[in-house]
């Protein structure tokens, strides 16, 4: 048995997200489908992170195992062949040891939140962006945001349907950056719990639009109270950049 990874890209807009589920158009479930007729046979993928409903990865990666060598040119070819007509592009697909495992074997992962922020709404980038059209401070929101850096107790910004037995994480690095009317927002951490991300985001923009101190927000923060914080930035101005390994 031989064991593959495959790097992909996509826009999550029209998918009800990564994993497989029943009657819904997922990402998994398209890259299954189109490495069916090169393999010849029902394949299972294992992806390195779970996206939601409408967001999009840079560099998803994830691994699967055949029995047998495969031409990894000659199968991403055929798999871009059958993704032709949706969002989804595959990267590279590439042999690798049998250890490998694209979830558990990851060090660190990193999403990237894109705020449009000027007065007029979103044309090119729709659904790729988070417009928010009041002033925002991406210093403050940079200050605010470094106070989560490190091991803490993340309840604060933990969704109501998360399954991780503990809200406790290590976040790596946090930055907030503007390019004209961008702001990037940038974490990185072995794992997040569902929503963190987004969660966090939306309590930093009531830092950058004034709302809030950054005393708000480390109150908030070590209130450990999710009905306290900011709501859930939309889906659509994240994106799965990467996993290091």
């Amino acid at each position: 048995m031989s064991r593959y990874k495959i790097t992909i890209e996509y826009d999550g807009t029209p998918f009800y997200g990564w994993q497989r589920q029943a009657g819904l158009d997922t990402i998994q479930q398209r890259i299954e489908e189109s490495m069916r007729p090169f393999l010849k046979k029902e394949t299972i993928i294992f992806g390195s992170g779970r996206t939601d409903a409408g967001v999009h990865a840079l560099c998803q990666v994830a691994h699967f195992d055949f029995d047998g060598d495969v031409d990894c040119f000659r199968l991403q070819r055929c798999m871009n062949a059958y993704l032709v007509e949706v969002p989804i592009c595959v990267l590279s697909v590439e042999k690798v040891t049998e250890d490998f495992d694209a979830r558990f074997s990851a060090v660190e992962r990193s999403y990237l939140y894109k705020i449009l922020n000027r007065k007029a709404k979103a044309c090119i980038d729709a659904n790729r962006v988070w417009c928010v059209t009041s002033l925002l401070d991406e210093q403050k929101m940079h200050a605010a945001a470094q106070n989560l850096v490190g091991k803490h107790d993340f309840s604060a910004f933990r969704a109501a349907g998360c399954q991780s037995k503990s809200s406790i994480k290590t976040i790596n690095s946090i930055s907030v950056e503007r390019e004209a009317d961008i702001i990037n927002v940038r974490i990185a951490a072995k794992s997040f719990l569902y929503h963190q991300v987004r969660n966090i985001v939306g309590s930093l923009k009531f830092v950058g639009c004034g709302k809030w101190s950054e005393k708000d927000f480390l109150d908030v923060f070590l209130a450990k109270d999710r009905t306290k914080a900011g709501a859930t930035a939309p889906a659509y101005g994240l994106y799965f950049v990467g996993t290091k390994y």
